[in-house]
């Protein structure tokens, strides 16, 4: 059963990156070389975020952990991280791209959690 489960969450997890790929695409008007060599970068960003929100949320959930650690610490690895790959994304799709990035990843998270707010209203 555990199995199924991890295979359901991993093949919504699968929709909705493929969603985001077609949203960034779309809105930051990535021409196909563009996406080509944008979204290995973007792989790499996203499993970096994943990796400090991860510890960020283990550590919450630690009592111990909590008193030994710093929110702050972990919300500045999320800036550094957004610092490093902005200057990464601009080498393929240029500076002014690459920081609309960041608010095209908001809008985007920003449409989901409506839409699921509203399949939850229904």
């Amino acid at each position: 059963m555990l199995t199924w489960a991890n295979a359901q969450s991993d093949e919504a997890y699968d929709k909705i990156e493929n969603q985001k790929v077609a949203y960034v695409t779309k809105h930051l008007n990535l021409t196909p070389s563009e996406a080509q060599r944008f979204f290995p970068l973007y792989n790499q960003y996203n499993k970096s975020m994943r990796s400090v929100k991860s510890a960020k949320s283990n550590m919450l959930s630690n009592q111990s952990d909590r008193r030994n650690n710093d929110m702050i610490e972990f919300d500045a690895k999320e800036v550094d991280l957004k610092k490093l790959y902005r200057s990464k994304f601009a080498e393929v799709i240029g500076s002014a791209r690459a920081s609309e990035f960041f608010m095209v990843e908001q809008e985007f998270k920003d449409m989901l959690y409506r839409e699921l707010q509203s399949r939850k209203n229904r």
